[in-house]
C-alpha cells in the first residue's frame, strides 16, 4: 500500500503597506502613488496574484486607507486577496496583527508558510518568490538579500564635531536585506511571543526578531535581485518608473488559434497606418480571426492622420457599421533624418503633425467609443525613445512623447476601463525604414508580422500603461538566466545601437 504524500502547507503572502509616504513628500501613502499607470500596491499585489506558489494574500494597510485598497483589488480582479486590514503604528505591531489574522481558523497543530513583503517593492520577481517558498521546505526562516556593492562604514558621533569612522567591515560578508522574508507561521509567532517579554523590543524587520529571540533557528538567505528596489525616497519614484519603462514586459499569448478567434470574433478594430507594414499585418491577422477591421492609410483610403476630420470620419463609420469600436491602433509615422539646424519648417511641421499631434487627436476622438466598450488604444514608439541621437531629434523626441502619452492616458482613463499601451519594436523591416535606410542585411531586422502578432496579444491582455518591447531573440544571451535589472541594462545598451 502506497504512503500518501504529506500535504503541502498553505502559503500566504502578507503585503505590508503601512507606510505614510512622508519621506517621498506625499500627502497619501506612497503605496498608492501611481507608477506606470497603476498604484504601486496594485503592481505588487499583481505579482502575488500571478505567483503559482502563493495561495492567498493578506494586506496590512495604513490606517484610514483600507477602502482605497479595497477599490483597487475589486477593480483589478485580484482574487487571491482575502483580507485587507489596518496595520499598526509600527512595523512590529503591523506584523503582530498579521500573525493574529493568519492564525484564525487554523486547526490545532496546523502550520502554514507566510511571506512578508513590502508593498513598495513592486518589482519583485517570480524567481525570488519561488526560491523563498522552496526554502521553507527545509528551513523555518528565510531572508532575501543581495551583496553590497558599496563599502559600509561604522561611525560614531563626537559631540558637535560630527561623525567619525570606527570600523570598516569586510564587504564580502555584507548583504543588503530585501523582502519577502519568509517563515513558518509557528516560528514567527513564537519569536514575537518571546519578544513581547522584552520591554525594549524594537525591530525594523522580522528576520531580526527571529535572530534575536530564537537564536537557535537558522535563517537561510535567498539571493535577491537588484531590480527589487524599495520606493522610499523621491528619487526612488523616478527610478522605479524608469525601470518599469525599461522592463521587457511580455503580453500573454493565447492558448491556441481558437482562443484568438473567440476573443476577436465580433470585435471592431480601427487601424490608422494600415496601408502597409505593421498596421497592415495587424489588420490581416485580426480579420483572419473574425474581427471587423477598418485599415486606413494615405495610399489606400486617402486617410491623413494629421487631419482631425479624417480621424473622426473613420471612427464614426466603423461605429455606424458595426455598432462598436473595441480597439484603436495607430502605426502611422514618418521618419526624417537630418540635423535639426538644417531642417526646413515644412519637415519639422510634418514630423510634429504625423508623429505627435495625430496620435493625440486619435486618442481624443477614440475616447467616447473606447469608454463604451472598455477597449484599448495602442500606440507605437521607437527603440530610440530612451536616448536621443544626433540627426534623429525629431523622430526620437516625438516617439518618446508616445511613451508619456501612453502612461498619462492609462492613468487618466483608468476610471472608464480604457486600457492604453505602447509597443516598442526594435528595428523592423517596414517600407518606412527601407525608404530611410535602403536595403539592410537579411536577418538583421525584426519582421513586421512578429510585431503584429505581439500587438494582438497586447490588445487581448488586461495590461495598461505598459511599454512592451518586441525584440529578436539573441542566441548569444540567455535572458532567462539574467535578472530583471540586467535585462533592463542590456535593453538600454541595445537601444543605443537601434533607431
Amino acid at each position: 500500500m502506497s504512503v500518501p504524500h504529506e500535504a503541502k502547507p498553505r502559503t500566504t503572502a502578507v503585503v505590508l503597506a503601512g507606510g505614510t509616504g512622508q519621506r517621498v513628500g506625499l500627502s497619501i501613502p506612497k503605496q498608492l502613488l501611481k507608477i506606470a499607470g497603476k498604484a504601486v500596491i496594485e503592481h505588487t499585489l499583481s505579482i502575488f496574484e500571478n505567483a503559482e506558489d502563493i495561495d492567498d494574500v493578506i494586506v496590512l494597510m495604513a490606517p484610514g486607507f483600507v477602502p482605497d485598497v479595497e477599490k483597487i483589488v475589486a477593480k483589478a480582479g485580484l482574487t487571491k486577496v482575502t483580507r485587507i486590514i489596518e496595520g499598526g503604528t509600527t512595523r512590529n505591531e503591523t506584523t503582530e496583527r498579521a500573525i493574529a489574522a493568519l492564525g484564525e481558523g487554523l486547526a490545532a497543530g496546523e502550520d502554514r508558510n507566510v511571506l512578508f513583503h513590502d508593498a513598495v517593492r513592486p518589482l519583485l520577481s517570480q524567481r525570488v518568490i519561488k526560491d523563498c517558498v522552496a526554502a521553507l521546505d527545509r528551513y523555518q526562516a528565510v531572508d532575501v538579500a543581495i551583496p553590497s556593492a558599496d563599502t559600509i562604514i561604522v561611525t560614531r558621533t563626537h559631540g558637535e564635531d560630527g561623525e567619525f569612522i570606527t570600523d570598516v567591515p569586510d564587504r564580502s560578508r555584507l548583504r543588503r536585506g530585501q523582502t519577502p522574508q519568509a517563515f513558518k507561521l509557528s516560528t514567527i509567532r513564537k519569536a514575537y511571543e518571546v519578544a513581547a517579554g522584552d520591554p525594549n523590543f524594537q525591530a525594523t524587520d522580522d528576520c531580526s526578531v527571529v535572530l534575536r529571540y530564537l537564536p537557535d533557528v537558522p535563517i537561510y538567505v535567498v539571493a535577491g535581485d537588484e531590480y527589487n528596489m524599495k520606493v522610499t525616497q523621491p528619487v526612488d519614484v523616478f527610478i522605479t518608473d524608469k525601470l518599469f519603462q525599461l522592463a521587457s514586459t511580455a503580453a500573454p499569448r493565447q492558448a491556441d488559434e481558437a482562443a484568438y478567434r473567440e476573443l476577436l470574433s465580433g470585435r471592431t478594430l480601427v487601424v490608422f497606418g494600415g496601408s502597409y507594414g505593421i498596421g497592415a499585418d495587424i489588420a490581416t491577422l485580426a480579420e483572419q480571426y473574425g474581427a471587423s477591421v477598418y485599415a486606413l492609410g494615405r495610399s489606400t483610403t486617402g486617410t491623413h492622420v494629421e487631419n482631425p476630420e479624417h480621424i473622426d470620419e473613420a471612427l464614426s463609420k466603423a461605429y455606424a457599421e458595426t455598432g462598436r469600436v473595441d480597439y484603436v491602433i495607430n502605426t502611422a509615422g514618418v521618419l526624417r533624418i537630418g540635423k535639426l539646424a538644417e531642417t526646413d519648417d515644412a519637415t519639422i511641421q510634418e514630423a510634429l503633425n504625423v508623429n505627435y499631434l495625430a496620435p493625440v487627436q486619435i486618442a481624443r476622438a477614440s475616447y467616447k467609443y473606447l469608454a463604451e466598450t472598455q477597449g484599448q488604444l495602442l500606440l507605437y514608439t521607437s527603440s530610440s525613445y530612451t536616448r536621443g541621437r544626433a540627426e534623429y531629434s525629431l523622430y526620437s523626441s516625438t516617439k518618446a512623447a508616445m511613451v508619456n502619452l501612453t502612461q498619462a492616458l492609462a492613468d487618466e482613463w483608468a476610471g472608464e476601463g480604457i486600457r492604453v499601451n505602447c509597443v516598442n519594436p526594435e528595428r523592423t523591416a517596414t517600407p518606412m525604414r527601407t525608404k530611410a535606410f535602403g536595403q539592410e542585411p537579411e536577418g538583421s531586422l525584426l519582421s513586421s508580422e512578429a510585431v503584429a502578432r505581439t500587438s494582438l496579444d497586447v490588445l487581448l491582455s488586461a495590461m495598461t500603461g505598459h511599454v512592451i518591447d518586441v525584440r529578436q531573440q539573441d542566441p548569444t544571451r540567455d535572458v532567462t538566466e539574467a535578472s530583471g535589472f540586467e535585462q533592463a541594462l542590456a535593453s538600454v545598451l541595445d537601444r543605443q545601437e537601434d533607431v
